[in-house]
């Protein structure tokens, strides 16, 4: 296993080889790059594979420059069974014409005896519709590339055959609580809970697997420019919610952990049933000890790539105004499970370079129109630069959470609680991917199951994904929480103390007669 990068890698066989989300290229507004610089490594030996696995279709995993000129159409691509056919027809518009098209949770063998499975994760709010995780066996030797996926449980990984090799998500990889218009000290003690979360959930899917080595990959990624540079964890900051690979380590000691290895871009291990044994192209400790002088060598190397990006989002021809009404209205016209779901107007602030603010529209979910903002109370509102929406109104992006919202190239506010059918609605600006969100929520029915716990009695499944809650389930007095993504209810009433629209069925449970 050759480490490539972020969430990338190399997986060599006897039956071939996979590789797996490279991404080089600056992505979301030129806001992420890889950490370590992995752009001087020999992308095009690299690149002459035998498969090609895109986990999914963020531009962290989906580098479609770099897909485009480094790796081999001659791969086969192995494709996740996802509900839409973005991802297949993205990678063919690339030049990819050889399609291995998987069915979640089925094992399929390759040639020479090389098995695969692909798990994909469908919900609306996994990825930009879609995540999924790669599981590989050859010659008695498993690996689980899990990436950035959340699945509820890794039990069906579990179930063919102790995996020698997890790879996983320990990092932050989101906009929360950072653009968050709040005092300091509360972005601070919101960040320390994030971070904390992250890395519980990362616990329990490492002592869910039990794996012989653990891999902290898929982040986190570096901030390049000025404007973004206080996200990098280089400032003693509690609240960070980017800690790299070492922090990883050195948390992971504190739990019991003994098995991580880290993989630098270059770094090759070689995997047996038995061993792990790695060689890295630099001394990691010294690495990450001098992080802060990486990354301004760093950044100093890619500061025309971001000005030139920069460069690219001005189209002043552009009327966002009659842009967003022609790209919104009739989604909005169309749906009623996310426009129910968001419940009231969102502004958009957009701004000079200056800061200053020179338009304010809202989309209207409730009367279903985008229009000049009056003086409306609203819920969310959203402050950017006028010039990235332009950007993505001529570019007809139909996903503005996998561009704009991940870029954190804005900063938001909101009035009670986080409500998730405001970022299923941006995230799918198209028909089909609106028809499969609003299909996928009117579907969904309570659990009938239930489950004791803490005194409580509840429904076994979490109201937000579906989470088994004998295993991510956590109650503390009346407040459970849910450690898959750290959402928190109210027993007592049901109601859902992080968002609107998600409330769970509950009650005391009995009391056991005494014996």
């Amino acid at each position: 296993m050759t480490g490539t990068g972020h969430a990338s890698m190399r997986i060599d066989t006897e039956a071939g080889s996979i590789l797996c989300d490279p991404w080089v290229n600056p992505a979301y507004f030129a806001s992420w790059f890889p950490f370590p610089d992995n752009s001087q490594l020999d992308w095009e030996t690299l690149g002459d594979c035998d498969y090609l696995y895109v986990s999914h279709l963020h531009r962290d995993h989906f580098d479609a420059a770099h897909l485009k000129r480094y790796v081999s159409k001659r791969a086969t691509v192995l494709l996740p069974e996802y509900p839409t056919s973005q991802l297949e027809d993205e990678l063919r518009d690339l030049g990819f014409t050889k399609f291995y098209k998987t069915v979640s949770d089925e094992v399929h063998e390759l040639d020479g005896g090389l098995k695969i499975m692909i798990q994909a994760l469908t919900s609306p709010t996994d990825g930009p519709i879609g995540d999924s995780s790669l599981w590989v066996e050859h010659d008695g030797v498993r690996v689980l590339n899990q990436n950035d996926a959340r699945p509820t449980d890794l039990q069906r990984f579990a179930e063919l055959g102790h995996v020698h090799a997890h790879m996983l998500q320990f990092s932050g990889a989101i906009w929360y609580p950072m653009v968050y218009e709040l005092p300091q000290s509360a972005k601070t003690a919101f960040g320390k809970q994030k971070r904390d979360r992250q890395f519980d959930r990362t616990w329990r899917y490492i002592d869910d697997l039990n794996a012989s080595w653990v891999f902290p990959i898929a982040g986190p990624p570096c901030f390049l420019d000025d404007e973004l540079w206080q996200f990098n964890d280089i400032f003693g900051d509690e609240g960070n919610i980017f800690p790299d690979q070492s922090v990883f380590l050195s948390e992971y000691a504190k739990v019991g952990g003994t098995n991580g290895i880290v993989l630098l871009p270059g770094s090759v291990t070689e995997l047996t049933t038995e061993s792990a044994k790695t060689e890295h192209p630099t001394d990691v400790d010294e690495y990450f000890a001098n992080k802060e002088t990486h990354l301004k060598a760093y950044k100093e190397r890619q500061e025309a790539t971001i000005a030139r990006e920069k460069a690219s989002w001005s189209h002043p021809e552009i009327d966002v105004l009659a842009g967003m009404k022609a790209r919104i209205e009739p989604l909005l016209d169309e749906s009623v499970r996310l426009a129910q779901g968001v419940g009231g107007p969102v502004r958009f602030d957009l701004t000079s370079p200056e800061g200053d603010v020179v338009e304010s529209i809202v989309v209207d979910f409730p009367g279903k129109e985008v229009r000049v903002a009056a003086d409306e109370k609203v819920r969310y509102r959203f402050r950017t630069e006028r010039r990235l929406i332009e950007h993505l109104l001529h570019i007809d992006e139909g996903d503005w959470v996998n561009s704009l919202f991940l870029s954190c190239r804005f900063s938001a506010a909101r009035i009670g609680q986080y409500n998730e059918f405001v970022y299923a609605f941006f995230k799918c600006l198209s028909e089909e991917r609106l028809q499969y969100a609003e299909g996928w929520y009117e579907s969904r029915r309570p659990d009938a199951e239930d489950i004791v716990l803490g005194g409580w009695k509840f429904q076994r499944r979490c109201p937000h994904l579906n989470a088994d809650l004998t295993r991510f389930g956590i109650v503390d007095g009346n407040t459970l929480t849910c450690q898959l993504h750290g959402w928190r209810f109210d027993l007592a009433s049901g109601r859902c103390l992080t968002s609107v629209g998600h409330e769970i069925r509950s009650e005391k449970a009995p009391e056991r007669p005494a014996e």
